[in-house]
């Protein structure tokens, strides 16, 4: 094995200096002998003065304090034993040994995991530029995420020399979360141009992992600060939507233009994943009452708006915002009076009881060209159950009028309200004799 170096060798009492080879056996002094456990053995003849200079390991063994040294073709031999898996990266530090002159491996490394392998084998052998210079190559480069994960198991072992190599991965300081997070919910709850919507849904999708409890806590704390901004930026974007809401209302015959619907219901969207996060957050109430006091007009501009697939999804992104709203208010999240709770089921039953079979036939005509016109099958479920609760809160003589009308309407099967209807019976029944104990309770304390 011969290659060509840029390491040299000086001549005994002569100024001028002759390049080593790795492998020249006509000046070498030296064998290191590469052997593993599964009989692979090579040897590669070397120069002792570059050994020593650049390898403590090598200057150990070659020094006179080393107990024994064996001699293997009239040279000092070096034994090295290693894994059969990293024999060719102790082949690539000898080589390194001698090509190695301005601390850099850019065009030797050839990849995170060979810059890794031979780190390992230059920490072993302690050979300090070839270690630097791997520790600068790895932490310039990008990483996939294969090659972080062997990074993190392998790094922490070198000791602090390498820790340059994690400086990416360091914990951040609260002050910069905070500022990443203030930047990403102003951005995610703009109006940007529609080409970047995907960076807007990127943010989206972020700010939501961020305030996300999984395997790791979240990775800020929800704290008045965060909670003021949060609601500021659901006030300003919720601002936005009526102001588009009240100028559909004023020419309704503008809704049929595919750019205002499209914006109408990028809207929507955005409100959807906004109560997502003021939900995480438990800042529902003032999204709430908003929407409870536009609900009347959001009704209004989808009901009239032209029947066009644009506006199918428009519909179903409305329903989904009112299935949160609608779960809060009814679960007792946010407490609204009798007379909001009541007005939220007047809007909402009629609408989604006649949306949800017009939506299923749309989709059955379409089949699977029109994904965008599935909705969850859960959401319709738990809109259903929220309906229940929603009613069963209400005074008694409320829940017989939204039953009476329930049971005479063509559209009975959905949202079925059956769990509400047995439970008012049952109430209804027993509502003369429960409340006869309570009006004997009453006149024996008055009696006292």
């Amino acid at each position: 094995m011969s290659i060509v170096c840029n390491a040299s060798m000086e001549s005994p009492g002569c100024e001028t200096r002759t390049p080593s080879r790795i492998g020249d056996r006509s000046n070498s002094d030296v064998v290191v002998r590469i052997r593993t456990q599964d009989a692979r053995d090579e040897w590669f003849y070397c120069h002792s003065n570059i050994l020593i200079e650049k390898s403590k390991y090598f200057a150990d063994r070659l020094s006179d304090s080393w107990p024994t040294c064996q001699i293997l073709d009239s040279r000092n031999c070096v034994e090295v034993y290693c894994q059969d898996s990293d024999f060719d990266y102790h082949v690539s530090v000898l080589r390194l040994l001698y090509v190695l002159v301005d601390g850099s491996v850019d065009d030797m490394c050839h990849g995170v995991k060979n810059a890794l392998g031979i780190l390992q084998v230059a920490v072993k052998l302690e050979c300090p530029q070839i270690i630097t210079a791997c520790v600068k190559y790895l932490e310039a480069v990008s990483w996939e995420e294969s090659e972080e994960e062997e990074i993190l198991k392998i790094i922490p072992r070198m000791g602090p020399q390498a820790e340059p190599i994690l400086d990416r991965l360091q914990p951040v300081t609260q002050s910069a979360i905070m500022g990443i997070f203030f930047s990403t919910i102003r951005f995610a709850t703009s109006s940007p141009p529609p080409i970047m919507n995907d960076l807007k849904t990127s943010a989206q999708e972020q700010l939501e992992y961020m305030l996300t409890e999984d395997d790791d806590a979240p990775l800020l704390a929800a704290d008045d600060e965060i909670k003021s901004e949060v609601k500021e930026c659901a006030k300003r974007l919720f601002e936005r939507f009526n102001y588009q809401l009240e100028a559909l209302l004023c020419e309704m015959e503008s809704f049929s233009d595919g750019g205002k619907i499209l914006s109408f219901q990028s809207l929507l969207s955005d409100l959807s994943w906004a109560c997502q996060i003021l939900t995480k957050l438990e800042i529902m109430r003032e999204f709430v009452c908003n929407w409870t006091d536009a609900s009347d007009k959001i009704v209004m501009v989808v009901k009239q708006a032209s029947p066009t697939a644009e506006l199918i999804e428009t519909k179903l992104k409305a329903i989904e915002v009112a299935a949160k709203v609608l779960e809060a208010i009814g679960y007792g999240t946010v407490i609204l009076p009798t007379a909001k709770r009541l007005h939220m089921v007047n809007v909402w039953l009629p609408f989604v009881r006649v949306t949800k079979p017009f939506i299923d036939s749309a989709v059955a005509a379409t089949g699977d060209d029109a994904p965008a016109f599935k909705m969850d099958g859960e959401l319709w479920q738990s809109l259903e159950s929220t309906f229940v609760s929603l009613i069963l809160a209400l005074p008694s003589t409320e829940q017989a009028e939204i039953l009476t009308e329930w049971l005479q309407n063509e559209h009975i099967g959905y949202p079925d309200l059956t769990e509400a209807f047995e439970v008012w019976c049952y109430r209804s029944k027993v509502a003369k004799r429960r409340l006869s104990v309570i009006a004997v309770n009453h006149d024996k304390i008055g009696t006292h």
